[in-house]
């Protein structure tokens, strides 16, 4: 017990001589660094005053500041920014499902502004605008030099106004001009349909109506195919979906899910992680599953796709997702503005951080690019079959209820094979599900 209590003793001397023999440098370095911080301020002070008293113009103080501090924002990442009063109730009407523009969801890339995705039924969507384009100039005016909440406030105007925008696709030699008539955007986070045995939830945002517009349109569109039992199972589509919430994102794979971890969040200091797990239930009571993503896929369309297919709850096809794994905290500031800072990253259960690399398909299925002049391909098959020889014998051995179950499965199998043509990663999903549903539950 002595020996103990002397070597601890002797740990707290030698702890103490060390933090007193390196307090002294530690301090001097804090003080240095809070005197170039007041040097730098003195600095910004001098050119703001030069400003105001030397432009050729005459400027407008509140804006003066205003642009400084979103230029320190936006130096951070393509994801802070200040949020004037305006932009701060706009977002905030945004999150509730119904906002005035275009309908896409943007970023910044290399001083021009990216489309990250066209939102379903929108102006920009019957326009042709597709996720990847670089929108370069409205109205014939360049947005080279224009922050990203700059660009974005020369694209909004009145309901019903044309606003032209000069694009930049992948693939196409010249950039080109669409002309759109801005109008009220009404979003429906989530439309429910059938497609043959299988259940299309094709999730467009993660808003405050997702989780609600999911759990109603699921359970009526079960009920309307007759119960769970004639379901096969269920396509989550998130193509092109830029995400949204947070919390609805958790609520949309727990709804899948029984347990386990849906995803993490990790900021500069280990305390401020968080965790977020899986409650028991699951709305289709373990249903084959099968997600849709592709680059327009963002942010909280990847937490669910990431979820889904680590846990093995679901296959992921389609082509790999955006990758902004960024957790973005909006905080109020006074004046009724808000700053929307980038203060943590995402991980999938199993640690993956989604940032800047997406998540990867599981199968890799391109959706392929319609060309002008090409004609559609015939399901039909161009041989004979031994049907149409004359004289074949006729097929004594089925039933009449199985020679009808052969018609309906060949026109679901028809019916399938001319989707192929309307949007074949959807028509993939819907026979990976008919796989499944052939092999029959495990045991």
């Amino acid at each position: 017990m002595k020996k103990f209590a002397l070597a601890a003793a002797t740990g707290s001397v030698l702890g103490l001589l060390a933090t007193t023999q390196i307090a002294g440098p530690l301090i001097a370095q804090e003080a240095d660094r809070n005197t170039t911080v007041y040097e730098q301020l003195d600095l910004f002070g001098d050119i703001f005053e030069r400003i105001r008293a030397q432009y050729v113009e005459e400027v407008d103080s509140a804006k003066l500041i205003e642009a400084a501090i979103n230029g320190m924002l936006t130096s951070l990442d393509p994801h802070s920014s200040y949020l004037s009063p305006d932009d701060a109730d706009d977002m905030r009407v945004q999150t509730r499902g119904e906002f005035g523009g275009l309908g896409i969801e943007v970023t910044q890339q290399d001083g021009w502004v990216k489309v990250v995705s066209p939102m379903d039924g929108t102006p920009a969507d019957a326009a042709g605008i597709q996720s990847g384009d670089l929108i370069t100039a409205v109205d014939g005016e360049s947005l080279m030099g224009y922050t990203l909440d700059e660009a974005v406030d020369l694209m909004r105007g009145p309901v019903g106004s044309e606003i032209v925008i000069t694009v930049v696709r992948e693939g196409v030699s010249e950039p080109f001009d669409v002309s759109i008539i801005r109008d009220t955007i009404k979003l429906t986070a989530v439309r429910v349909r059938q497609e043959g045995e299988s259940i299309v939830l094709r999730i467009t945002t993660f808003n405050d109506q997702t989780m609600a517009n999911l759990s109603d349109g699921l359970a009526k569109q079960i009920e309307e195919a007759g119960g769970i039992d004639k379901v096969n199972g269920i396509i989550v589509d998130l193509r092109n979906n830029p995400g949204g919430l947070l919390n609805q994102a958790v609520f949309v794979a727990d709804a899948f899910l029984e347990e386990g971890e849906i995803v993490s969040t990790r900021g500069r200091n280990p305390q401020d992680g968080e965790r977020f797990n899986a409650t028991a239930g699951d709305l289709t009571s373990g249903l084959p599953m099968v997600v849709l993503i592709n680059g327009g896929s963002a942010s909280a369309s990847e937490i669910v796709a990431g979820a889904l297919q680590d846990h093995r709850r679901a296959i992921v096809i389609g082509t790999k997702s955006f990758g902004k794994g960024s957790v973005q905290t909006v905080m109020p500031l006074r004046g009724d503005g808000a700053m929307r800072l980038t203060t943590a990253r995402y991980y999938t259960p199993s640690g993956r951080s989604i940032q800047a690399l997406g998540i990867q398909p599981d199968i890799i299925v391109q959706q392929p690019v319609a060309h002008p002049g090409d004609e559609p391909e015939t399901t039909t098959s161009q041989f004979r079959s031994e049907a149409d020889l004359r004289g074949s014998l006729n097929n004594d051995s089925l039933t009449e209820d199985e020679i009808r179950q052969i018609e309906e499965d060949r026109a679901r199998a028809e019916a399938t094979a001319a989707l192929r043509e309307e949007d074949y990663q959807l028509a993939y999903a819907i026979d990976i599900l008919k796989g499944l549903s052939a092999l029959g539950p495990k045991n």
